[in-house]
């Protein structure tokens, strides 16, 4: 083995001498390989722990994408749902992903869902998939609404009663207790104004925190209902 590759080394010192002899620049002996990365296309892999879908998601380039990566396209849905086929409410999982990835991206940037078959029906499941995303985002987009309807009742209710509570207090507050003497006396005065704005919080906390995740998560999905989907060929792309 050593013969042979001491032979090969002065087979190619030979080349490199005629080259020279000849004017021509002696050719490399070895060649690099680069892999070269598209600027306008970059793919960020998200890990999803799940056993119904392999999920992956972009987040750059002129339109952002997620893409999902299924082995067929039952994965999507839930099992367990007797609905129609469009009807069908998506895998928990799924729908989790989606959404977050969705709140992630800017609220008023446009959002494309691309979905990969590995195993492809025998009809062309690319209007029943798209139909179903979008009914089950839409439903959802009902649903928030009603909940956002039922917080702020909720938050007038509890305003009401928290007004008349803290009205109460302080009326007792000061016409009763304010004659009266005493270290007791200063300590149910006290008492009594605390309780009455701490009755307030709750309507407090509703108007200044609960409303406005309620109102995003209703916009995410009312996008996620309107927005493009692709469904390829795993193999074809």
């Amino acid at each position: 083995m050593a013969s042979h590759l001491d032979s090969e080394a002065k087979h190619r010192t030979h080349e490199r001498n005629s080259a020279s002899q000849a004017g021509q620049e002696p050719q490399p002996v070895h060649s690099t390989v680069t892999a070269k990365a598209s600027k306008n296309e970059a793919t960020e892999d998200v890990p999803m722990h799940s056993s119904s879908a392999n999920i992956s998601a972009t987040d750059r380039g002129h339109r952002h994408t997620i893409r999902l990566k299924l082995r067929d396209m039952n994965q999507l849905f839930n099992s367990m749902d007797p609905s129609p086929f469009i009807e069908k409410d998506l895998d928990d999982d799924a729908e989790e992903f989606i959404v977050s990835w969705a709140q992630e991206f800017p609220s008023d940037a446009p959002i494309k869902l691309r979905i990969y078959l590995e195993q492809w029906p025998a009809e062309d499941p690319k209007e029943l998939i798209t139909e179903a995303i979008h009914n089950h985002f839409g439903h959802r987009a009902k649903i928030s609404d009603l909940e956002f309807r039922r917080l702020l009742k909720q938050g007038r209710t509890s305003l009401f009663i928290g007004l008349l509570f803290l009205a109460v207090c302080l009326f007792l507050s000061k016409m009763l207790l304010s004659r009266a003497a005493g270290t007791w006396a200063a300590v149910a005065q006290e008492s009594l104004t605390i309780a009455g704005w701490v009755a307030m919080w709750r309507p407090m906390q509703i108007y200044l925190y609960d409303w406005w995740p309620l109102r995003r998560r209703r916009q995410t999905f009312v996008k996620l209902s309107h927005m493009p989907v692709e469904v390829l060929q795993k193999d074809k792309t």
